[in-house]
């Protein structure tokens, strides 16, 4: 008889909540028939500024397979948070899950910048890349440095040595799934080893809760701002010098003004 489930939700409380939010919103988009262009993240709605999408998109799941694929890996991949011992554990999982979310959905747009800016090709203005591949991938590859003798179970049935698993995956995705974003799951890949090899490093309670902080108040303004949601309490103000924007709270009377920096088909990830 195998172990209850209940003893590994316990152990990776981290994992068992993403994988829980995910589907949760799987459920929610299939209920209101939400579409992957209004929750996925492309480069024209990324210049546009829809930030907000960087967090919808890697959350969002349009079909069921799309969604068990990255769920069963991630289940797997929680075992990052039973290795404490060896300097992981669940306060590096979230630390770095944070990181993989906003770093892997800024490098997939600075490459779409890359290849249209540099080479011309304007398919990637509209691929729009839904799904939390990014990120998958991306605790694979950390995986693979910090615990190379581990395997990666998929649907309790396919078990893939860890050491290799990024780049079989990576290929695995892209012959069986052709909508599969490459170019996703290879940012994710990329970010993942920037982690391993301590290129981006030195997370901790306080710099998350920082990261965590920002990307809240990012996601707000510029969902109010793209006029995807009303936010009735929030009012953003032109100003006459337009590079100082006014942010006013509706009711206390109180104006925030801050300097700003000028803004300059479907993959599943």
């Amino acid at each position: 008889m195998g172990r209850p489930l209940f003893y590994d939700i316990i152990e990776k409380p981290a994992t068992s909540c993403i994988v829980t939010i995910c589907s949760v919103i799987w459920f929610v988009i299939q209920k209101k028939s939400i579409g992957y262009s209004q929750v996925g993240l492309s480069y024209e709605t990324a210049i546009e500024g829809h930030y907000w999408r960087m967090i919808t998109s890697a959350l969002s799941h349009i079909s069921v397979l799309h969604l068990v694929f990255n769920m069963s890996a991630l289940w797997s991949l929680g075992v990052v948070e039973q290795l404490g011992h060896v300097g992981l554990g669940t306060a590096y999982y979230l630390h770095y899950t944070l990181v993989l979310v906003v770093f892997s959905g800024v490098l997939v747009i600075g490459i779409y910048h890359l290849l249209i800016a540099r080479f011309k090709i304007d398919y990637f203005r509209r691929v729009t890349a839904v799904g939390y591949s990014c990120v998958v991938f991306g605790w694979m590859t950390i995986l693979s440095m910090k615990q190379p003798s581990s395997k990666l179970d998929l649907f309790g049935l396919l078990s893939l040595p860890i050491s290799f698993a990024p780049f079989e995956s990576l290929i695995f995705t892209s012959i069986i799934v052709p909508q599969a974003s490459f170019l996703g799951h290879l940012s994710g890949i990329l970010v993942g080893y920037a982690i391993s090899w301590g290129l981006i490093g030195g997370m901790n309670n306080y710099w998350a809760l920082t990261m965590l902080g920002w990307i809240v108040v990012v996601f707000v303004f510029s969902l109010k701002k793209s006029g995807a949601y009303d936010f009735s309490f929030l009012e953003i103000e032109s100003l006459t010098d337009a590079s100082l924007p006014s942010v006013r709270f509706i009711g206390n009377g109180r104006t925030l003004q801050a300097s700003a920096v000028p803004l300059s088909g479907v993959e599943v990830v």
